[in-house]
């Protein structure tokens, strides 16, 4: 080939991957383990070449949506497909890309923990869509500083949890679980076959183990629903043994549970508690979850169990939040099953929660997923994210009828992808001395970045001349000199500022207990001609445009961590009740010393998986269309951007600003459908950096591959009509 830049791209060919790469608990994979399709990284080019052929697709189609031909998430439906299971063959896509954080206190510490187990219609509903999708009023889940843990459940045999979900939790150090279930005469067939001895347990045990390490979630709800015979019961709790070991020895922090369910002789009967009868299950794994029809005398026995002592903890006990059949409480009435768990020293698992959503007017699904979890929220427990600098949050809760950023519209469609969302604030409805009262709420009417703002609703009384609402509880450590930038709108009458609480960071807390009252501060905000404001501003690109505006302060503390980010508020009036409204656009907290600079570079653009066809075009005389599909992988240093902007780009016609294809929050998309001109062209595919902190790239540090392409037959030098193509750029 005369110019050695330029790669002709056969689909067929076997690739070979680089020795090793990382997975999710940090074990290094052998290279026959690998994707052999991530290896296009380790051939960099500015330009390939591809032949249009119009083939059936060669890729997995429980990976891919029929309809579109988008990424999305799935289970496993049968112990063949387990069994058979390989890292070569997984979905790529659907790899959550978010490592656990830690928080205060360790989940291990907590004696009373809340589960929710995610059982909506069947799963896999609009959050399979891996790069997101367009629907008008999707479920999420926004409460995260509530629960420990989160079990995604559907009925699939092997339940994977959406990558989406798992980026979403780990970022409040919540620990995800995928579900393994197996119900009536298919499931007790299944378990004949695969409890049957030990080479059998230990292979699906291990495969399960493989699943969880490379989608990168935390373990496994096992859910035997149908009767066991004498051999697969006598080997269930050393499955379950062989689990957790394997489990735990791979994923730091992570747990196998157990549903209440089959007992020690293999009848299935469910016994509302954990007691002899099935406690030899209960000893094999780190947890057990309640069947949803006890009482309370089933929770009074608990308590005292001998076989429960020192690990009552690891009791959950199962809540039906749809009320079916005799239980206590539900619906909006869930706060009194809570109330009497948390009474005898429980942990509590919250089944279907979605009932919000999945029984009212979607339209209200806000207000009554909040309503919801205020009315339990006295019987819940404040976990705090534990992170280093930088903290960022754009309260963005992975859903929105429109597309923000820096306060404009820039995509003016509904959507949902929960790979968005950012750290939640806490969703707060306290009375205050005097009258007065405080609420805190998503509102996606407006918006600085993502789907919506936090606004703060308040009446202020006569008697307060300052009041503070808490908006995040977290536990960062504070560099000697850290930066905080707020972003804001607010009505007339109130002063609004930032007030903070910090405390020494070797005396946070032992287990549950704080040793020292936080100190709290009121910061004074930075003049705008100030050096560290100026260069925030420029770095960022900040024009405050729409009535938003933007706050600086500096701090100067030696040993401190971060505990709360409260809005401070102060009426200008003190005659009268003030009524108040601010929205939250975004709180920034940075090392002063390491401020934003310039995005680093995108590197090793490749494409994969390329596919042609035909598709009709607007109107019955119209020719069908050209269009490409096609994976785009790249390098990028890890947690260095908040997201990657994929544009196209026609390279005949150089002055064109690039269009848009889409958004990526990993290394990784795919392109589908994109109408291109006739062959013999070329196309230039581009790939933008984002900086966390908003950080502009110039198109220097953008990764570029142009792909030309031509008919089946024509050779890559007839098909390439070097007109077309702009001088190579490296995108090394």
């Amino acid at each position: 080939m005369e110019d050695d830049m330029a790669i002709v791209s056969p689909r067929r060919r076997k690739r070979t991957g680089s020795d090793v790469a990382p997975d999710h608990a940090g074990i290094k994979l052998e290279k026959n383990d690998i994707n052999s399709s991530e290896a296009c990284l380790d051939e960099p080019a500015t330009r390939v070449h591809e032949v249009v052929r119009y083939e059936s697709s060669s890729l997995t189609a429980k990976h891919y949506d029929p309809a579109t031909g988008q990424p999305v998430s799935s289970g496993l439906r049968s112990l063949e497909e387990l069994r058979s299971w390989q890292r070569s063959e997984a979905n790529p896509f659907d790899v959550a890309s978010v490592p656990p954080v830690d928080r205060q206190p360790p989940l291990a510490t907590c004696d009373r923990r809340t589960l929710v187990c995610h059982d909506m219609m069947g799963g896999y509903l609009e959050d399979r869509f891996i790069q997101g999708t367009e629907v008008e009023m999707p479920y999420v889940f926004y409460h995260w500083e509530y629960i420990d843990i989160f079990n995604y459940f559907s009925h699939n045999m092997v339940t994977i949890p959406p990558a989406a979900w798992t980026n979403a939790a780990h970022k409040h150090g919540v620990v995800v679980l995928g579900t393994f279930i197996t119900e009536w005469k298919d499931g007790a067939e299944t378990c004949e076959a695969f409890l049957a001895d030990e080479e059998s347990y230990r292979l699906v045990a291990d495969k399960l183990v493989q699943i969880a390490c490379y989608h990168g979630f935390d373990g496994w709800l096992v859910n035997i629903e149908n009767k066991l015979s004498e051999t697969a019961v006598k080997n269930t709790p050393l499955f379950l043994r062989y689990l957790s070991d394997q489990t735990h020895e791979r994923i730091p922090g992570s747990l196998i549970l157990w549903y209440d369910s089959v007992l020690e002789d293999g009848k299935l009967q469910w016994q509302n508690e954990l007691n002899d009868s099935n406690r030899v299950f209960f000893d094999a794994c780190d947890g057990f979850f309640t069947n949803y029809n006890w009482k309370e005398e089933n929770l009074e026995w608990m308590k005292t169990y001998s076989a429960a002592r020192g690990r009552l903890a690891n009791v959950y006990v199962g809540v039906d939040v749809f009320a079916r059949s005799e239980v206590v409480g539900g619906e909006f009435e869930t706060n009194k099953s809570l109330e009497l768990i948390r009474k005898h020293g429980l942990s509590v698992a919250i089944f279907a929660p979605g009932w919000v959503y999945e029984c009212h007017d979607k339209r209200d699904f806000r207000n009554n997923q909040d309503k919801f979890w205020a009315l339990i929220a006295d019987f819940l427990y404040i976990h705090r994210p534990s992170c280093s600098l930088p903290f960022i949050s754009s309260f963005c809760q992975g859903f929105g009828n429109c597309f923000y950023w820096k306060g404009k519209v820039e995509e003016a469609r509904s959507w949902m992808n929960l790979s968005t969302q950012e750290v939640q604030p806490l969703y707060l409805s306290e009375t205050l001395e005097g009258g007065g009262w405080v609420k805190t709420r998503g509102c996606p009417q407006d918006a600085w970045n993502g789907g919506c703002s936090l606004v703060v609703h308040s009446l202020i009384p006569v008697t307060l001349s300052r009041m503070c609402a808490r908006v995040f509880s977290v536990h960062i450590p504070l560099t000697p000199k850290t930066f905080l930038s707020f972003m804001y709108k607010s009505s007339e009458g109130v002063a609004v500022s930032l007030q903070l609480h910090v405390m020494d960071t070797e005396s946070c807390s032992i287990g549950n207990v704080d040793t020292v009252q936080p100190s709290s501060l009121l910061p004074q905000p930075l003049h705008e001609d100030h050096q560290l404001v100026q260069q925030f501003t420029q770095n960022c690109s900040l024009q405050v445009l729409n009535g938003w505006n933007v706050r600086c302060f500096l701090l100067e503390l030696g040993g401190c961590a971060l505990r709360d980010i409260c809005i401070s508020l102060s009426p200008l009036v003190r005659d009268r009740k003030v009524p108040f409204e601010c929205r939250i656009g975004e709180i920034m907290v940075l090392d002063a010393e390491k401020l934003p600079g310039v995005p680093a570079a995108v590197e090793n653009v490749c494409l994969d998986n390329v596919a042609w066809e035909r598709k009709a075009g607007a109107g019955p005389d119209v020719a069908r269309e050209l269009c490409l599909s096609a994976t785009l992988r790249w390098r990028y240093p890890h947690g260095q951007a908040r997201h990657f902007l994929v544009h196209r780009h026609r390279p005949d016609i150089p002055d064109r600003t690039p269009i848009l294809v889409g958004r990526s929050h990993t290394t990784l998309f795919r392109v589908c459908g994109l109408t291109v001109p006739e062959p013999p062209g070329a196309l230039e595919l581009l790939v933008e950096p984002v900086g966390k902190e908003g950080t502009v790239a110039p198109q220097s540090a953008w990764g570029r591959l142009v792909l030309s392409y031509a008919m089946e037959g024509a050779t890559s030098r007839e098909g390439a009509d070097e007109s077309l193509l702009p001088a190579v750029v490296d995108s090394q």
